[in-house]
């Protein structure tokens, strides 16, 4: 049973508004299924969309309803979920009105995955979501958080669940940012059974905090009868007591995968403002990296928040790499590049790699207990160095695998 004479409202509207939609629904009590579309595209697709939405109300049994679409261009999934919306707030149902699952999107993401680039999507602004991926950033981060208004959570978790099963990442990691508390507890019932690779918590302070997303996940996974699959978690620190914490969260569960800090919360935590130089939020940056790798984790910067500055962006990326860190966030995909090309190990960089690791071989074949290069001697931290710039040259195809080999 239903609430009868309510109009209730979903999706987005305005002139700068496009691949969205936004449909005002009431339930009646007699009347059939009553459809007005509006749209630009209404003599090519009309049809189709007002099937799709009569499929709707025969999915979730309802016989009489007057319904208003607004139509800018929503592709079918952002359609379901609009619906869906309305649906949602009109009558209690647990039926999901899912799009099909696209092939494409069938993988799976490892632990040491690179994550140079991740760039922020706003959680209800389908649009952005479209083709973020074919600008090859690391990771797509769908945001229920602080982008997304708290009277259009719902809708956010809807349309974010089937961009999820309907959008080509184009191998990008599929990541979501959830909210805080029990907030993030509920979003992980719509993004936990779509394969979502990694899920960002957002202000975490201690370790309590992971653990309980560990375990409202593997709820979900057995009450949805499904194996549970990997699903990887990077923890965002965003306050002092957070900052303090960060090794107990970094060492909190096997499938934490990274630290990220989120600078801006951080500094007005502290009461101060953030600066371009950033020396006021030096400990704490270095503090992160310096617990990611004692546990052996990724450490994540901040993002740059200043889109058109691509030098600033790129002074700002050798700093952080200096620092120890190995990516950072992006709010637009023109810093994408940049970023990308900035945590790549550089050409001569390499190289020099490469005679560290030549002349610590030869010495090892000559049985020296002594390695140099040149006038300078090289110590195994060193050597290590050298050998994850290497290791890292290779996976990313800068540098053949078989380079050594005469």
């Amino acid at each position: 049973m239903g609430i009868y004479n309510k109009v209730v409202f979903a999706g987005n509207n305005g002139k700068k508004v496009r691949s969205d939609c936004f449909i005002s629904m009431e339930l009646t009590k007699n009347g059939g299924i009553e459809i007005s579309l509006k749209s630009k595209v209404k003599a090519i697709f009309g049809k189709s969309i007002i099937k799709l939405i009569k499929d709707g109300c025969n999915f979730f049994s309802i016989e009489n309803a007057s319904i208003d679409i607004l139509d800018k261009g929503a592709l079918v999934h952002v359609l379901m979920a609009r619906f869906e919306a309305c649906v949602r707030q009109l009558m209690k149902t647990d039926l999901e009105f899912l799009p099909d699952f696209l092939e494409e999107n069938y993988y799976s993401i490892g632990k040491d995955n690179f994550r140079f680039s991740r760039l922020y999507l706003p959680g209800n602004t389908p649009s952005m979501m479209l083709n973020a991926g074919i600008h090859k950033p690391n990771g797509i981060i769908l945001d229920l958080e602080d982008s997304v208004s708290i009277t259009k959570k719902e809708e956010a978790r809807l349309l974010i669940r089937n961009s999820l099963r309907a959008i080509n990442f184009y191998g990008a990691e599929r990541m979501v940012r959830i909210n805080q508390g029990e907030m993030g507890l509920l979003d992980l019932n719509f993004i936990v059974p779509h394969n979502v690779n990694l899920i960002l918590i957002p202000k975490c302070e201690n370790a309590k905090q992971v653990l309980r997303i560990e375990d409202k996940i593997k709820e979900i996974f057995l009450k949805n009868k499904k194996e549970i699959s990997k699903i990887y978690f990077m923890p965002i620190i965003e306050s002092a007591l957070g900052v303090e914490n960060a090794f107990e969260i970094a060492s909190s569960s096997e499938n934490v995968v990274s630290l990220a800090i989120g600078l801006e919360d951080f500094t007005a935590d502290l009461g101060v403002s953030r600066t371009k130089e950033a020396r006021e939020s030096f400990y704490a940056r270095t503090r992160i990296v310096n617990a990611c790798k004692a546990v052996g984790i990724q450490a994540i910067d901040s993002v740059f928040s200043d889109v058109a500055d691509m030098k600033a962006l790129e002074e700002t990326v050798k700093v952080s790499k200096a620092l120890g860190f190995e990516g950072m966030g992006c709010i637009h995909p023109r810093q994408i590049k940049v970023i990308n090309e900035n945590f790549a190990p550089k050409k001569d960089e390499i190289e020099k790699a490469k005679k560290i690791i030549i002349a610590f071989q030869e010495a090892e074949k000559k049985g020296l207990g002594v390695v140099s290069l040149g006038t300078k001697m090289i110590d195994p931290p060193v050597v290590k160095r050298a050998e994850k710039i290497i290791s890292l040259a290779i996976k990313l195809k800068i540098l053949n695998e078989n380079w050594n080999i005469n």
